[in-house]
């Protein structure tokens, strides 16, 4: 499926994040972060964290395919039919999780969850329409933005839910949130400033697909109490019907009267069913991976799934990336990982980290103290190189002279 919302993991209960990340789904995936229960760092035995790792791996596989897969659909192929293309893949997904519920017992969760008539009309009506809304937006965004810029808005998720957080009352105010998420606007604003290729309409509706996701991550936490806790795979089940009438609907005065089966064969059936197919296995591997790793984890892993994705994209597209975009990237996913771990978090993982590197690396305090050195000039020197390789004379000039007319002021 297109894309869905970051959803990091609460440091304490009072968070916003704390109950619905595990009920959200990412924007860039549109299934649930797959975040455990469990937040301690705890050792795993080898045979487990093995398979851990491979879960892991198979989610980032199957969630940058599915964003790389639909930029190619939409921009390359020039299928431009974004709504329809969800619509097809929630038709997909309806289908599958009626004949998983029916074969074997990966639902099976579902008959703990009471939706009657009125819950569903209550509850599940009203998420899945604004479910569908950021589906919608986060699809037809293919159309205007490239995916590293898309990726990089979306490190803005968290403000939304924050505030959308704040409006609903679920969450108390505090002054140390509003300046951690003012931290990550400055860097999502920066690297804005610096995208090559801006487009307001896209920048609007990347905008519009983050603010219907925050609601809806905040209305799954106010409309379903703690016993209706959702899998990925259970929540599809229930979601997929409703937003795919939805997006039908919406796609009947915008989409449909342009739709030809030219645009289908151009693009390929058997693509169209590989795609939907991937977005699918994306919220089953999202299933494997609840319970089985941290918070922690997890974070890291979003975060180095969405640096990869950046990096896969600009080498297919050839996109320019601008040092100041870079910077200003680098500023809001540092924001992001504080948002999401917190201070005690953060001091632990530093401390663990130290502790097992010392004890796999038995060399002298002299020799760790050149290779550390040696290492941070090396990744300077990478980093400084793959800035110049994209580097886009024309796009820097403007900003320099944008930031020299600022500075005359």
């Amino acid at each position: 499926m297109s894309s869905t919302r970051y959803s990091p993991v609460a440091r304490d209960p009072s968070s916003p994040m704390s109950q619905s990340s595990r009920l959200s789904s990412e924007m860039d995936d549109n299934v649930q972060s797959p975040v455990a229960v469990d937040e301690k760092m705890e050792p795993m035995p080898v045979k487990k964290t093995s398979t851990t790792a491979l879960y892991i791996l198979f989610w980032i596989l199957m969630s940058n395919m599915t964003i790389l897969f639909n930029k190619w659909l939409i921009d390359t192929q020039e299928f431009r039919f974004p709504i329809m293309l969800t619509c097809w893949h929630l038709v997909f997904a309806t289908i599958a999780t009626q004949i998983l519920a029916r074969t074997t017992t990966l639902l099976d969760s579902r008959k703990k969850i009471p939706i009657t008539p009125r819950i569903y009309a209550k509850s599940i009506l009203p998420i899945g329409i604004f479910y569908s809304g950021s589906l919608v937006c986060s699809n037809i965004v293919y159309l205007y933005l490239s995916v590293p810029f898309i990726q990089i808005l979306k490190a803005g998720a968290p403000i939304a839910v924050l505030f959308t957080s704040w409006a609903f009352r679920v969450a108390e105010p505090s002054w140390a949130s509003f300046l951690n998420v003012l931290w990550i606007f400055a860097g999502v604003a920066l690297a804005s400033v610096g995208e090559i290729q801006f487009s307001l309409i896209g920048f609007l509706y990347q905008m519009g697909g983050i603010v219907f996701e925050a609601v809806r991550i905040v209305m799954i936490q106010v409309l379903l109490n703690g016993d209706m806790k959702m899998d990925p795979l259970v929540g599809l089940y229930y979601f997929a019907p409703v937003c795919a009438v939805m997006n039908f609907l919406v796609a009947v005065p915008t989409e449909l009267h342009k739709f030809s089966w030219e645009a289908v064969s151009k693009a390929g059936i058997v693509m169209l069913i590989l795609n939907a197919s991937i977005a699918f296995l994306l919220n089953i591997s999202s299933v494997f991976l609840i319970g089985r790793t941290s918070g922690l984890v997890m974070t890291l892993t979003s975060i180095l799934k969405n640096i990869l994705l950046i990096i896969v994209s600009v080498i297919i597209w050839s996109t320019k990336i601008t040092v100041l975009q870079a910077f200003g990237y680098a500023i809001a996913l540092g924001g992001l990982f504080y948002y999401s771990l917190g201070h005690d978090q953060i001091v632990r993982l530093f401390q663990s980290s130290k502790s097992w590197a010392w004890n796999v690396w038995p060399a002298s305090q002299t020799k760790r103290t050149c290779i550390v050195v040696f290492g941070v000039i090396f990744s300077a020197v990478f980093i400084a190189a793959a800035a110049l390789l994209h580097y886009n004379p024309e796009a820097n000039a403007k900003i320099l002279s944008l930031l020299g007319r600022i500075g005359t002021q």
